[in-house]
């Protein structure tokens, strides 16, 4: 205890024998919290910023870039990070910031984030993804065939994902679009681009009750899950054993391959 009381009542004469340190110090400790709070925002900002760099390099003549594009449908809206109109392919485009190890496959409905001993579980990307496009194809009357799906990771991810559909890093995003070089589009592109932009939505009040909807959908799942009830098709959700040990399934498979992380 008299150890304690000794080392504050010298932190107290350093800092009344140097008003300017204890400043110093409160602003460190300042831009510290700052950037603990807006740090992730910071890095989703830049994430993006990355990403439009990377798709400027398409060539203008037979690519129509288009980035944070939200579209109405009968289930609400949908925020697309980037979507690339071309005569290869509409590519739609989804952003995750996400650094560390990346694990999933393409049919499960959460993938995980590695950091360290750390682990963390997000929604399978490429089901968000799906969604997007279906949006979009009803929107553009186009059918889904000519839609591609790409998800894009930071550089500072690595990648352990198991799927046939785009997962990629932003360094490697205009070299994975460059890769169709076939023509399978007939329809006139600015067109399609002109009905995007007729039917985008700009109105901030608009956004911003889209990531409301989205959060308050995230807890209801966690409480669905919480009660054994899967969040996907609304059956129990059971314990069973697979290839690696005991899981929490939904109770509808192989119909429902629901899995609780």
């Amino acid at each position: 205890m008299d150890v304690i009381k000794s080392f504050i009542e010298k932190i107290i004469n350093i800092y009344s024998n140097n008003p300017k340190l204890l400043l110093y110090t409160i602003i460190l400790i300042v831009l510290c919290t700052i950037l603990k709070i807006y740090y992730p925002k910071f890095r989703g900002i830049m994430g993006e910023f990355w990403v439009k760099l990377e798709l400027g390099k398409l060539p203008k003549n037979k690519y129509i870039v288009f980035n944070d594009i939200m579209i109405k449908d009968e289930k609400g809206t949908h925020q697309i990070d980037h979507l690339v109109l071309s005569k290869f392919g509409i590519f739609v485009i989804e952003m995750k910031n996400y650094y560390g190890l990346i694990k999933g496959k393409e049919f499960d409905n959460k993938w995980c984030q590695y950091l360290g001993k750390n682990k963390s579980y997000f929604l399978n990307p490429i089901h968000q993804n799906y969604g997007h496009i279906k949006s979009l194809s009803n929107l553009l009357k186009l059918d889904d065939k000519y839609f591609i799906s790409v998800i894009c990771f930071s550089n500072q991810a690595k990648i352990d994902v198991k799927s046939s559909s785009i997962v990629t890093q932003v360094d490697f995003l205009e070299n994975e679009i460059l890769k169709y070089n076939e023509s399978i589009v007939d329809n006139d592109i600015k067109e399609l681009a002109n009905v995007i932009i007729d039917n985008n939505i700009e109105d901030k009040k608009s956004r911003k009750q889209h990531v409301e909807d989205i959060r308050i959908k995230v807890n209801k799942d966690r409480e669905l899950e919480n009660n054994m009830i899967c969040p996907k098709c609304g059956n129990k959700l059971t314990e069973r054993i697979g290839k690696y040990g005991k899981f929490i399934g939904c109770s509808n498979y192989p119909k429902c391959k629901y899995i609780k992380k």
